[in-house]
C-alpha cells in the first residue's frame, strides 16, 4: 500500500490509532494505562526519537558533521530562533489570555522539525530515486540537530515563567539549559560513541564478536546512551545523535551494517507503533475548550499561519513537519509545570492546561497535510501526463547534478556521464558542415539533408552523445533546458 498509494507509515499509523482509539472503536486507550499518561507518552517518544536520531547519525557519511558543521549551524539556529519568535507572536494574537512567556514556551514545543516524519519522507524507494542523496542527508542532519536544540528554547521560556527575576532565569538558562543539558549531552554522547567504536573494532579483530553482533548493537547502543544521559538530566536526544555520528566517524561501523535490513525493520516497527499510540492518545475533547480560550477556528488559523510563516523564506518550502519531537518537548514542559486546576489559578497552571491541546492539534494537522501533500506530489511525479495542446505547465525538477526546467510534466535526464562537469549547461555550437563544391560528392548518408548537422552526426556515429540524446528524447518526448547546480 505504501508503494502503490504513496502513503507512508506515519499517516497509516496515526489513522489506525484514531480508529482503534477511545473516540471511535474504543479498543485501545493509552490514557487508561495509569494516572500519569504524560509520563508514559514522554518515555515512549523518548525511545523512538533517540533510536531515530542515533540511526541518522550512524547513516551519515564519515566525518559528515565536521565537514558540514558551519552549514548546519546556519541552517538550524537562525531558522529555529526566527520561527520560535514568529510562532510566539501568532499565539499571542490568537490567544490573548496567554502571557508572552507562555506563548514562547508553546512555540518552543513547535520549533523542532520531526526526524521520524523526515525519515519516512527521505527514505524509501521513491526518495532514493527522486531526491538527491546530498539533499536527503542534509534534511536528516537538520531534523536531528534542531530536535535536540529545542531544549534551550524551552528552558529559557520556562525559567522566565518560574523564576522570580529575569536575571535568575538567564543564569539558570546558561548554566543548566546550555552547559549542563546541551553541551554536556553532546560531549557524553560523542565520548561514549567513540569508546564503543574502538571497543567493537577491537573485539571484531580479536574474534570476540561477528558481523551479526554489529547489527544487534545498533539498538542496544541507542537505548543505553539515551538511558545514561537522561538519568543525569542532560539532553539525551543530542547525545544519541552525537553518539551515532561518533560511532560511524571513520565509516567502519557503516561497512559492517551496510545492506542489513535489521535497522530499517526496527525503525519501521518503532515508528508505526509510536504513531498508532499517538493516534489513540490524541485529546480530541480538548480541541474545543472555550473556558481556556481554545476553539477549533483559532487552532486552524494557528496551523495555517505556522505553515506560512514558521520558516524563513529561503527555506520556506524545504521542510517543516512537526510530530513526535513536538509531543516529547511538550511532555518535558508539563513535567516542569504544576497540575492545573479547573479553572487555572495562575500563569503556570494556564500554560499547563493549554499546552497539550494546542501542540497535539498542530501535530495532527502537520501529519495529515504535509505527508499527504508529499504523497500526492509523489503520485503526480511518478505518473506523468501530457498537457492539452496549447497548455504549457512549467515544472522544476531538482536533480543531483542539474536543475531542469521543462515545458511539460515529464521525466528528464542529462549528459553528465558523457561530458565533463564543467561542460554541462554550456551551449555548444553544432559541428561545422561544409557544403561540397561543385563536382564533388557529398559524404552525407542518403536521405539526410546536409543542412541537418545533428542527423548527419547520428548517422555517422550512432553512439555519439547527440544520438543518445535523440534516442532518449524519442522515448520520453522531452524538450528541456539544463542549468548546472552548485555542488
Amino acid at each position: 500500500m505504501i508503494e502503490t498509494f504513496y502513503i507512508n507509515e506515519v499517516v497509516l499509523g496515526t489513522a489506525f490509532g484514531i480508529l482503534m482509539g477511545p473516540h471511535v472503536a474504543d479498543i485501545f486507550d493509552p490514557r487508561s494505562w495509569g494516572t500519569d499518561s504524560t509520563f508514559i507518552t514522554r518515555e515512549i517518544t523518548r525511545i523512538v526519537l533517540a533510536t531515530g536520531l542515533f540511526a541518522i547519525g550512524v547513516e551519515l557519511p564519515k566525518s559528515y558533521m565536521a565537514k558540514h558543521a558551519k552549514s548546519l549551524f546556519v541552517l538550524v539556529v537562525p531558522t529555529m530562533a526566527i520561527g520560535w519568535v514568529i510562532v510566539a507572536g501568532v499565539l499571542l494574537g490568537l490567544f490573548p489570555h496567554l502571557p508572552f512567556f507562555s506563548c514562547l514556551a508553546i512555540a518552543a514545543c513547535l520549533t523542532p522539525t520531526d526526524p521520524i516524519i523526515c525519515a519516512a519522507i527521505v527514505g524509501g524507494k521513491y526518495a532514493k530515486k527522486h531526491v538527491p542523496l546530498n539533499l536527503r542527508q542534509i534534511l536528516s542532519a537538520e531534523s536531528a540537530a534542531n530536535d535536540g536544540l529545542a531544549f534551550p528554547f524551552l528552558t529559557i521560556s520556562l525559567y522566565l515563567i518560574i523564576d522570580h527575576t529575569s536575571g535568575e532565569a538567564i543564569v539558570h538558562w546558561v548554566l543548566i539549559g546550555w552547559l549542563y543539558q546541551v553541551i554536556m549531552g553532546v560531549v557524553i554522547g560523542a565520548i561514549l560513541g567513540l569508546m564503543f567504536s574502538h571497543l567493537m573494532k577491537f573485539s571484531h579483530r580479536r574474534g570476540f564478536i561477528d558481523h551479526e553482533s554489529y547489527v544487534a548493537q545498533y539498538l542496544a547502543l541507542a537505548v543505553f546512551i539515551t538511558g545514561t544521559v537522561s538519568t543525569i538530566g542532560s539532553d539525551d536526544l543530542l547525545a544519541a545523535f552525537a553518539a551515532g555520528s561518533a560511532i560511524s566517524w571513520d565509516g567502519e561501523f557503516n561497512n559492517h551494517t551496510e545492506g542489513e535490513a535489521f535497522a530499517s525493520v526496527i525503525d519501521l516497527v518503532f515508528n508505526c507503533a509510536c504513531f498508532v499510540y499517538i493516534g489513540a492518545w490524541l485529546p480530541f475533547d480538548s480541541f474545543n475548550s472555550p473556558e481556556l480560550g481554545i476553539t477549533p477556528w483559532r487552532l486552524v488559523v494557528l496551523f495555517i499561519t505556522i505553515l506560512a510563516l514558521r520558516r524563513i523564506p529561503a527555506i520556506l518550502a524545504l521542510y517543516r513537519q512537526m510530530g513526535v519531537g513536538a509531543i516529547f518537548v511538550s511532555s518535558l514542559a508539563l513535567n516542569k509545570l504544576p497540575t492545573p486546576q479547573s479553572p487555572p489559578q495562575n500563569e503556570q497552571e494556564m500554560l499547563a492546561a493549554c499546552l497539550q491541546p494546542i501542540v497535539t492539534f498542530i501535530v495532527l494537522c502537520s501529519i495529515v497535510t504535509r505527508t499527504s501533500t508529499f504523497s500526492a506530489r509523489s503520485f503526480i511525479l511518478t505518473n506523468p501526463f501530457s498537457a492539452p495542446d496549447g497548455l504549457s505547465i512549467p515544472f522544476f525538477s531538482l536533480g543531483k547534478n542539474t536543475i531542469t526546467l521543462t515545458n511539460t510534466l515529464t521525466l528528464t535526464n542529462t549528459l553528465t556521464n558523457l561530458t565533463p562537469d564543467w561542460m554541462v549547461g554550456i551551449r555548444q555550437a553544432p559541428p561545422a558542415i561544409t557544403t561540397p563544391a561543385p563536382g564533388m560528392t557529398s559524404h552525407a548518408p542518403p536521405n539526410v539533408p546536409v543542412s541537418d548537422p545533428r542527423a548527419l552526426e547520428e548517422q555517422r556515429n550512432p553512439e555519439s552523445p547527440s544520438a543518445l540524446v535523440t534516442t532518449f528524447e524519442q522515448s520520453t518526448q522531452l524538450k528541456s533546458v539544463h542549468f548546472p547546480t552548485t555542488q
